[in-house]
């Protein structure tokens, strides 16, 4: 139980994200890169949902959680891939698609927009050598699979982030992290897939080598529906409400305040431009 006092909405907003603070900024900046991908998604039929802290921010705040400094967004596998197909064509100038075939030194199995009018240096300084390091959204695809085989995934991609933590020689490190990628990809998460679809799967969790296992139940995503946020109608699972219960408990108490800690170390704006301001 948090030991944190009943605040207001306003009260929240006042003490983290103000109008015209940094980090409120950066919410409109989101929210932006947001409905673009809104409109992209919606046209071509792709189904996505608002995910973690950006879903309970949604159902608790009807917009970002007051102290939030990142956007979250699913979708199942076979979306996804369609959605890396149609965004090189489709994104503004702005914005660029951020994955292993855009940027050489990005090792992650999810995709990231990212806003080409801002700058962003991360607290984990996995970032160092990225092309595009401007705000960003992230895009995780979802599996139907067995969960200790997604375990396993998460287990053969682990020294990949060991080694890039721990270089002292990044253009080393990067072709040690290249070659582990390239083989999880190429081989190993191939045979994961293939024993999932032998042994069946009842559940579904974030993509192969996502480090993050925690079950979600088709039943509680589709048929999706829309949820207020930021005051705009956007995509959230059916029941979203059993879904977050089941990965953070009563994740409507709020946390204790004195723990939040923000992402990113430094942010710059190079336009401060935004269709919300």
């Amino acid at each position: 139980m948090s030991n944190t006092p009943t605040l207001t909405h306003e009260e929240l907003r006042q003490r983290f994200n103000p109008d015209g603070s940094l980090l409120r900024r950066q919410q409109l900046r989101m929210l932006d890169m947001l409905l673009v991908l809104d409109d992209i998604c919606q046209r071509h039929h792709i189904r996505y949902w608002l995910s973690s802290g950006t879903l309970i921010g949604a159902l608790r705040h009807e917009g970002f959680i007051p102290w939030d400094d990142d956007l979250d967004v699913e979708m199942m596998r076979n979306d996804y891939l369609q959605l890396l197909k149609v965004l090189p064509q489709e994104l503004p100038d702005w914005m660029a698609l951020q994955d292993d075939t855009t940027d050489p030194a990005y090792f992650f199995f999810y995709a990231k927009l990212r806003d080409r009018r801002s700058r962003l240096e991360e607290t984990n300084n996995y970032d160092r050598q990225l092309r595009e390091r401007g705000i960003y959204i992230d895009i995780f695809p979802l599996e139907r699979q067995r969960r200790w085989l997604h375990i396993v995934g998460e287990k053969t991609v682990g020294h990949m982030y060991k080694v890039w933590r721990t270089s002292t020689d990044d253009a080393r490190s990067l072709r040690t992290v290249r070659r582990i990628f390239g083989f999880n990809r190429r081989v190993v998460f191939p045979v994961l897939r293939f024993l999932c679809r032998v042994l069946g799967a009842k559940v579904v969790t974030s993509g192969m080598g996502i480090p993050f296992h925690n079950p979600r139940y088709e039943q509680d995503i589709f048929p999706l529906t829309t949820h207020a946020f930021e005051g705009h109608q956007l995509p959230v699972p059916k029941d979203a409400d059993h879904l977050l219960r089941g990965i953070y408990g009563d994740y409507l108490q709020l946390p204790d305040l004195s723990g939040v800690a923000p992402h990113a170390n430094k942010l710059e704006f190079y336009d401060e431009t935004s269709s919300q301001d």
